[in-house]
């Protein structure tokens, strides 16, 4: 026993001796390098051709070293402070509108007030052509000076100057910036069947809260299932995800535990109150841009056996950050300390994700209506929209409202007027061909067929694009309208109609023991 005793110990302390020469050849080996960085930068600074701009420089050898670790930690110097605290908080000082630029008249415009907003209450409309804020002229900047100059410090105002293509009037508005948080949740409401519906847009600021609200109506409302829609959440606050699901999973549970270098790092968070509803059937619907809280949410549903996820992998954040670690002349570093861990004891690897119970891929959008949407130097589908809303001072519901045949043939005639062209796909994939076919040699020989087909491509029929792509074409007319009467909510309502990721959720919730028999698996 004794002898026994002694070799272990001789063993403890050889390990204890290797650990110590490891750290000692670590603590060398950064003392070297930074010698040399510091070095480095003092012969740059010294003989360097040109004179050096030391934030630039320094900050690009920070960046460059920080990109060798994960894309999540970022040094913020002390010129980006207000960035840092936005992201923190989800937060920013300003009107509450987006802006754009409008490609045909070379201006900025307002695109969307939000609800409740200083630009929503100060009467600012879709399509106004901004002109001047304060002294400053904006007609000749882009969109992000002057988003930089509608933003300021609560509390400040200003004179914000437009012109309204509906009217041709220019107009001047006096608005008093403040605090814009956008609402956690986007939209809730009932769907057929006693099926409730939450989309949750992030967990920065205080979602628990309106989940709870939310939840609780729906619940007075009659909903005996839920859907969650996590789709394009990229997370917030692991204690916020934490007291959410408590809603359905009882008190005591741990849902996620996290563990770094440092003691401190580890943690383990458990549910802390007695939840609303254990036993109400859950579906989540995630994509490739729900991450972080978001996974940790669907994750612990999934491990715990308490909902099933639906829709396509994850995008797959499982590293957890300090936010806020100071550092000298007011610069402050956002730093992985830990990786998370679900219930079941598995991470959440970068670019795996959470992979659905069930996996659904939502519809793609033809190239067409991309280009119509955002891309079209005419701005035929906007300007449609701006003059549509000016002669409708009011609008049915919006989960009633619908563009009529009339109306989408008044918008096809101006597409096709307004000369509206975009790339092809299919003429994409022809050119690939025929450079394929060419190195490959046998081009020459299907010379009369290439042609044959080329002719076809190139004098495709505008018309009968526009009728093919009509219903989502139509569907985002429909979401930019309503979105002037009724914001995000009805923008949401629209969307909702064509979910195919929603409508097979409401299948396997309304088709008897399907739910039990995914969750189960």
């Amino acid at each position: 026993m004794k002898s026994r005793f002694i070799v272990s110990l001789c063993m403890c302390m050889t390990m204890l001796s290797a650990h110590a020469q490891d750290v000692k050849n670590h603590n060398l080996e950064v003392a070297k390098n930074l010698d040399i960085f510091n070095a480095l930068y003092k012969n740059l600074d010294m003989m360097y051709v040109d004179t050096l701009d030391a934030n630039k420089v320094i900050g690009v050898g920070i960046d460059a070293m920080l990109h060798s670790l994960d894309p999540y930690t970022e040094y913020y110097p002390e010129a980006k402070q207000k960035e840092l605290k936005q992201m923190l908080t989800g937060k920013y000082a300003g009107i509450g509108a987006l802006v754009r630029y409008h490609q045909k008249l070379k201006r900025v415009v307002v695109d969307e007030p939000y609800e409740g907003m200083p630009s929503s209450e100060a009467g600012l409309k879709k399509g106004d052509i901004i002109l001047q804020i304060d002294d400053t002229v904006m007609t000749d900047k882009n969109v992000s000076y002057v988003s930089s100059h509608l933003r300021g410090e609560p509390g400040t105002t200003f004179i914000l100057k437009i012109l309204r293509p509906s009217t041709g009037k220019k107009m001047n508005f006096k608005i008093t910036r403040r605090s814009i948080k956008m609402p956690e949740i986007t939209y809730y409401g009932m769907r057929p069947n006693g099926i409730g519906y939450i989309s949750l847009s992030t967990f920065t600021g205080e979602p628990a809260k309106a989940m709870r609200r939310a939840f609780l109506d729906l619940k007075k409302q009659g909903a005996t299932k839920l859907i969650l829609d996590l789709r394009g959440n990229g997370g917030g606050s692991l204690s916020e995800c934490v007291d959410i699901l408590n809603m359905w999973i009882p008190k005591g549970v741990k849902i996620v535990e996290t563990k770094g270098k440092m003691k401190r790092a580890a943690s383990e968070y458990r549910t802390r109150l007695e939840p609303i509803d254990t036993i109400m059937p859950i579906v989540v619907l995630v994509n490739g841009e729900t991450a972080s809280a978001s996974e940790i949410t669907s994750g612990a549903l999934q491990d715990l056996k308490r909902g099933i996820i639906l829709g396509t992998r994850t995008y797959g954040k499982g590293l957890v950050q300090v936010p806020n670690v100071d550092l000298p002349y007011n610069a402050n570093l956002k730093l992985t300390t830990s990786r998370y861990y679900l219930p079941s004891g598995r991470g959440i690897k970068m670019k795996e994700g959470i992979t659905p119970d069930v996996e659904i891929k939502p519809d793609t959008m033809a190239n067409i209506t991309v280009y119509l949407d955002r891309l079209d130097s005419t701005e035929v589908m906007f300007d449609y929209v701006v003059e549509y809303i000016s002669k409708h001072p009011t609008l049915v519901p919006a989960a009633d409202f619908h563009l009529t045949d009339a109306d989408y043939a008044e918008f096809k005639q101006r597409v096709i007027n307004a000369g509206f062209t975009y790339d092809q796909v299919s003429k994409k994939q022809f050119e690939e061909l025929v450079r394929t076919a060419k190195f490959e040699g046998y081009y020459e020989d299907a010379s009369a067929e290439f042609e044959a087909l080329k002719k076809k491509i190139d004098h495709h029929d505008l018309s009968i694009d526009l009728d093919a792509h009509r219903d989502e074409i139509q569907q985002l007319m429909e979401q930019d309208i309503v979105s002037a009467y009724y914001f995000q909510a009805g923008q949401m309502q629209i969307g909702l109609r064509t979910d195919k990721v929603l409508r097979e959720a409401e299948r396997i919730l309304n088709t008897e023991g399907e739910y039990f028999k995914i969750v189960k698996k």
